[in-house]
């Protein structure tokens, strides 16, 4: 019996995927905090406690991420491109597009039939291009991140936000709170200007069908619907979508070069 697990150390949370004989396990998430080594062990503590087995008893760690470099008890770091490729691969085998909404970046790319990233776009560094930016509005709005997506399917007149920068977009939704605006408007507005800037990275990508959702923004059912609807086509998310580049990460058996 092998167990292996792969830690995704984000900047918002870290995720940890435990892998028994090449198949899924058990899953643990907890916030990265500031000390992503420390966040690192306390995960991997966890996961091991949930799957009732002491650490040694992993033979294998492997960690991804913008804090992966930081763990120090792993047997090696993989790029997220290539966990994220292999991870869904796992799950949705005949899936060739995906797009990940993370919390710093988020990425579109195509895979090929053995589990591989061949081409790839990463949004631009400002966080109106990522789930960084829902969470800005949702602190504007004084809500709680999983309330975003089901409220934004209720609003009536979305409201455009007439900017592609977080800081600008944060001051038009205050500006809109002020005049009024219900809540749900402004979410939609914002699910809109966001499924706009994934719509052209898979434009600069090409997509090529059956396409996918994965990340955290894939919990986020609005964002989920606006994109579907700027591409035409329904969007396959496997099951804690969350988990897929962790999973990608543990699925690894040896070093993998970033992409």
């Amino acid at each position: 019996m092998t167990w292996t697990c792969g830690i995704d150390v984000g900047t918002a949370s870290t995720k940890a995927v435990l892998v028994k004989d090449g198949k899924p396990y058990q899953f643990h998430q907890i916030s990265s905090g500031h000390n992503y080594k420390e966040t690192a062990v306390r995960v991997l503590k966890e996961i091991a406690f949930k799957g009732n087995l002491k650490q040694s008893d992993i033979s294998q760690i492997y960690t991804t991420g913008c804090g992966a470099s930081q763990v120090t008890d792993a047997n090696g770091t993989v790029g997220d491109l290539a966990c994220c490729a292999q991870g869904v691969h796992y799950l949705l085998p005949n899936v060739r597009t995906v797009i990940e909404v993370g919390d710093r970046a988020s990425k579109v790319l195509r895979v090929n039939e053995n589990g591989k990233a061949i081409k790839f776009v990463m949004s631009e560094r400002c966080a109106s291009g990522c789930g960084r930016f829902l969470t800005i509005i949702a602190k504007v709005l004084q809500l709680n991140l999983q309330e975003v997506g089901a409220l934004s399917l209720t609003a009536q007149n979305p409201i455009p936000f007439a900017t592609g920068c977080a800081v600008f977009g944060e001051s038009e939704a205050i500006s809109r709170v002020a005049q009024g605006a219900p809540k749900e408007d402004i979410l939609a507005g914002v699910h809109m200007a966001l499924a706009t800037k994934i719509l052209t990275m898979l434009e600069r990508v090409g997509l090529e069908e059956p396409c996918a959702m994965v990340g955290g923004g894939a919990l986020d059912k609005g964002l989920l619907k606006q994109v579907e609807k700027n591409i035409g086509e329904r969007l396959h998310v496997p099951d804690m979508p969350q988990f897929t580049v962790a999973l990608g990460a543990a699925l690894n058996t040896e070093m993998v070069p970033d992409i």
